[in-house]
């Protein structure tokens, strides 16, 4: 008779893998993708190297799940804040406002997710989500143009100079700005000027409260 795992079984497996994947991501959140080496999670865990092994092939395949997981999280919050009521303007700069707060709120981890070496597998991974946050804003910048709030402009250029735009200022020197709510201000505001905002730009008070929540 073939072998079949129990539920048990099964539920103990996934506990185990959440348990690597938390103590991976917590290396990555403190150091970077350098600092993600299978022996540190696996103490970090309290499990053995040759646990770890039977979960993920290797290192590479360890930091693409933890990219992954990171990544998905951070587009969702994304979606979640252009689908907030208003204008296409007052949705975009929420939309930007909760992409840049999230990564200041965790530098060293939005640093690893947008500019760190990575294996080439990461990397795919890293120009795929790349496409997802332009895809958003592309379809925000459209219904833009349609209402009239936006001047005409190719949308999907637009979208990528966006993603570009934000994730090169999180991954430079506004990553240590002191004061937060200038630092984000300044990139929403470029980035709306960019896009044709005008004068419709909301103010830096306006800005709707924003949930900040990492692990969700």
């Amino acid at each position: 008779m073939a072998y079949r795992e129990t539920q048990r079984v099964r539920r103990r497996k996934a506990a185990t893998r959440e348990q690597l994947l938390r103590a991976a991501e917590a290396r990555v959140r403190a150091g970077g993708f350098a600092a993600l080496q299978i022996q540190t999670v696996a103490a970090d865990a309290g499990l053995g190297v040759g646990t770890v092994y039977r979960y993920f092939r290797n290192r590479d395949s360890l930091a693409a799940e933890v990219f992954q997981r990171a990544t998905e999280r951070e587009v969702a919050a994304l979606v979640k804040a252009l689908a907030v009521p208003g204008s296409a303007i007052t949705r975009l700069h929420h939309g930007l406002s909760v992409f840049a707060r999230r990564a200041l709120r965790a530098p060293r981890l939005a640093r690893a997710l947008i500019a760190d070496p990575v294996s080439p597998e990461v990397e795919a991974q890293r120009l795929h989500y790349r496409r997802d946050y332009a895809c958003h804003f592309r379809t925000l910048l459209e219904q833009g143009m349609e209402s009239g709030s936006l001047p005409p402009q190719p949308a999907e250029l637009s979208a990528n100079a966006l993603v570009g735009a934000v994730a090169e200022s999180l991954a430079g020197p506004v990553a240590e700005h002191e004061n937060e709510s200038e630092a984000v201000d300044a990139v929403c505001r470029f980035c709306l000027r960019a896009v044709g905002a005008g004068a419709e730009i909301p103010a830096a008070d306006a800005a709707p409260s924003l949930e900040i929540n990492h692990e969700g």
